[in-house]
């Protein structure tokens, strides 16, 4: 079998199914891959499904909601949702499968499929492998299910929220902007966050799949508009939201907060409350997190990227907190999903002023982050990697490098480290690379780039 075809055989990324609607994602194939799915469920299943605000939403959920029914399965349309939502409720409502149609932070003109089991936590790499040969195999089971529409997803959501923040501060004075940037979180999470109490400042708090707020992936270039009004409303805090809230991020009025700052942030405070002392983590995550902990005799554990991996290996470590540095966030006394809105009610909770977190990491050593990606052909990423870790000797700086490969290669030298691993999102080798020393971190992200982008134009 040849690398493209290999390629085409593998239906799932890092995090579900994604692509370009109408090129990658078309209403048949989410068809399909709804009725291989529905015949890896017993007859009768019950599934939960929702979307977040993209156009093609309808369109994909209506075939997807075909292919369930045509196997025998009942399919509840919970309609608009962040994925938190869809994933807690698949639990809470006794449903057998969640489906999330969603393409998170991609551009507009994306979509896809996430799924997750009865007890909120996303399928397995297993389960992924099952629905894939069902579908190449294209022997599916006939049967008649039926769809219904429920529409209390919010309250049913923030019922279960409010349970589990007892004892809850009631005497917040923080002025939290909340921007959803158009998508799934949009009229949700604002809602929720007045209904415990905060002083909400909405921004981009309409639902509209174009995104013309912002760009759906919160970072720091794409959250100027939001930062300013922050400053204009003489805001504390802002959270921001990708595509369908599982991801968060926090700007103050000094700008964005970081990445990796957050998530190192929020693990000392869970780590704190929760008595334990083990964060799970992926490849990708930077050393701030081990720093902030270290006083903590907390451990920093990492596995393969994406929420899905995070969860699996939070649960078999048995850890405070499952974290990606993107924004996600894992509270295992909820479950083994990312839930993005708890994650800001967990931390102001615990936050008097915001100018807190900003105070903490003035005590912190100052690591500098750097990410870059080089463009290469979905076919050519298996060959091209295969190939990283034989040249990737040719990376190092000054000494042998402690090699991982539980994810890509990742090189790790005393006072910095460098990953090359290929994207599961989009047809890309992302470069990744933190240092002591801006110089040195931009020397490694040279580096790596240049050796990916040889080995893709040789690989050709």
């Amino acid at each position: 079998m040849n690398a493209s075809i290999s390629k085409r055989r593998r239906l799932f990324g890092t995090s579900g199914i994604r692509g370009v609607v109408h090129q990658d994602i078309t209403p048949g194939f989410c068809r399909e891959v709804a009725r291989a799915l529905g015949t890896t469920l017993p007859t009768q299943s019950k599934v939960c499904i929702a979307t977040d605000t993209r156009q093609s939403r309808e369109l994909i959920k209506e075939a997807v909601i075909s292919g369930f029914c045509s196997t025998g399965i009942d399919v509840t349309d919970l309609g608009i949702l962040p994925t938190p939502a869809l994933s807690l409720l698949t639990r809470e409502m006794d449903f057998d499968t969640g489906v999330m149609i969603t393409a998170s932070h991609n551009p507009p003109e994306y979509n896809g499929i996430k799924l997750f089991n009865k007890d909120a936590v996303g399928y397995s790499h297993a389960q992924e492998m099952e629905v894939e040969r069902l579908y190449f195999s294209g022997k599916f089971r006939a049967g008649n299910g039926i769809s219904e529409k429920v529409c209390d997803g919010k309250e049913r959501y923030l019922s279960f929220i409010k349970a589990q923040l007892s004892p809850w501060k009631t005497d917040h004075e923080l002025k939290l902007v909340v921007d959803p940037g158009n998508g799934a979180a949009s009229g949700f999470a604002s809602y929720i966050f007045s209904q415990m109490g905060l002083n909400v400042l909405p921004i981009n708090d309409q639902p509209d799949g174009l995104f013309p707020g912002r760009n759906p992936e919160p970072k720091e270039d794409t959250l100027q508009r939001t930062i300013e009004f922050l400053r204009q409303q003489e805001g504390d805090l802002a959270v921001c939201f990708d595509g369908d809230a599982d991801r968060v991020v926090f700007c103050d009025r000094e700008g964005f907060l970081g990445f990796n700052e957050m998530i190192a942030f929020i693990s000392r405070l869970t780590l704190k409350k929760t008595k334990k002392k083990t964060v799970a983590t992926t490849v990708e995550t930077g050393r701030l997190v081990d720093l902030a902990l270290n006083d903590l005799g907390g451990e920093v554990v990492r596995g393969k990227v994406g929420d899905v991996n995070v969860a699996y290996l939070a649960r078999e470590c048995n850890a405070a907190l499952g974290v990606e540095g993107v924004g996600v966030y894992i509270f295992p006394e909820l479950g083994y999903y990312p839930d993005s809105i708890f994650a800001v009610l967990s931390l102001l909770n615990e936050l008097d002023d915001a100018r807190e977190i900003r105070e903490f990491f003035q005590g912190i050593p100052r690591l500098f982050f750097q990410k870059s990606k080089v463009v290469c052909p979905a076919e050519l990423e298996e060959p091209v990697m295969a190939q990283v870790r034989d040249h990737s000797l040719m990376l190092k700086i000054d000494k042998q490098p402690k090699i991982n490969a539980i994810d890509g290669v990742r090189l790790e030298f005393p006072d910095s480290w460098v990953l090359i691993r290929p994207s599961g999102t989009e047809p890309a080798i992302r470069v990744i690379a933190e240092s002591a020393s801006i110089v040195q971190v931009s020397e490694l992200i040279r580096k790596g780039s240049e050796l990916v982008q040889s080995l893709v134009e040789a690989t050709r």
